[in-house]
């Protein structure tokens, strides 16, 4: 009688507590029959879906990769070859360096390099300097001003001047002919600076109070404390950077004259493959002549191969970052 009271007042109002059966042993209680389903992306992969991710990837796989691979194979073709194929080679047939020995042979080619690398390597660190500078201060809570600061740099990445104004003020500041036009003027990336500050503020503040109680300043904590602790999107904020300069050829067009020893590659390679102007400086080159040997597609081919190398040397350090330093500078959660 005691099991009996006793399980009736746990099973409340509705008494759905199982009784003890006869002789004495109480059945188990059955809490539900109702299984509580899954949502569909925590369900295990299917052989159809799975099937489908693989044909998925591979045809983006073959999307960036096959037209790599015909223009490497297209600049170490032959002119027979070329020929044969009509234009672009997707077989090999007939592999030759000859293009390559041309290209790296011409003075143009050589001086737009140095030329790229060096406007890279420059305006990479500049813009690194002061979008992490920028974007630390806007971070900490108790900076003077900070918050219109922030509200002035949002407005000005929907609201700017447009390119003849940008164009004035740089020639009015002697910046013609000059290689910080080429820097300068798109040196700042207030979204970039955006992703820097977002990162920056869910630094532990614990340790940054910790470090003031020892004496640190604001140098040594951004320094000793932010900036290791934020390798990954510093790591990706540079690339960003670095592509953006060695892919720019716009402001050539704008601030620089016609002199070719002062042209990056990408100008280059706009003027010889894009408009097939032959380019000043080379008339006893491939770029100038053409030889028996090299086809006027191997060159172009050749440069377009050039304009790669640098990216795709200095991608696999850092794209380990890549991931990590997007999603946890630029989503809360």
């Amino acid at each position: 009688m005691t099991n009996t009271s006793t399980l009736s007042r746990k099973s409340g109002k509705g008494g759905t507590a199982a009784q003890p059966a006869a002789g004495g042993t109480a059945a188990p209680a059955v809490l539900g029959t109702r299984r509580t389903e899954r949502p569909s992306w925590e369900e295990p992969p299917t052989p159809a879906g799975q099937a489908a991710k693989g044909v998925t990837l591979g045809v983006v796989v073959a999307v960036v990769l096959v037209p790599l691979w015909i223009i490497l194979v297209t600049s170490l073709s032959t002119p027979a070859a070329i020929n044969r194929a009509g234009g672009l080679v997707i077989w090999p047939d007939g592999l030759t360096t000859q293009a390559y020995r041309e290209m790296l042979g011409d003075q143009t080619v050589r001086t737009a390099l140095l030329v790229s690398l060096g406007i890279t390597a420059v305006g990479t660190a500049i813009s690194m300097v002061v979008s992490v500078l920028c974007a630390y201060g806007l971070s900490r809570p108790r900076s003077y001003g900070h918050r219109w600061l922030l509200v002035l740099l949002i407005v000005t990445m929907f609201v700017n001047g447009g390119l003849i104004p940008t164009f004035l003020v740089v020639t009015g500041l002697g910046g013609y002919g000059q290689w910080w036009a080429l820097i300068l003027p798109g040196a700042v990336s207030v979204f970039n600076i955006l992703v820097l500050r977002s990162f920056y503020s869910e630094t532990s503040s614990e340790l940054i109070d910790a470090a003031r109680m020892d004496g640190a300043g604001d140098w040594r904590i951004l320094w000793s404390i932010v900036l290791p602790t934020s390798r990954a999107v510093t790591a990706v904020i540079a690339l960003f950077y670095g592509v953006g300069y060695w892919n720019s050829f716009f402001n050539v067009m704008l601030y620089m004259p016609t002199e070719s020893e002062k042209w990056p590659l990408q100008y280059v390679l706009l003027t010889y493959v894009n408009r097939g102007v032959t380019l000043p400086g080379s008339v006893n080159s491939g770029f100038g002549t053409t030889h028996a040997q090299t086809a006027p597609l191997s060159l172009q081919m050749a440069v377009v191969v050039l304009t790669l190398v640098p990216l795709l040397i200095v991608y696999p350090f850092v794209q380990k970052h890549f991931r990590t330093g997007v999603l946890t500078g630029a989503i809360k959660g």
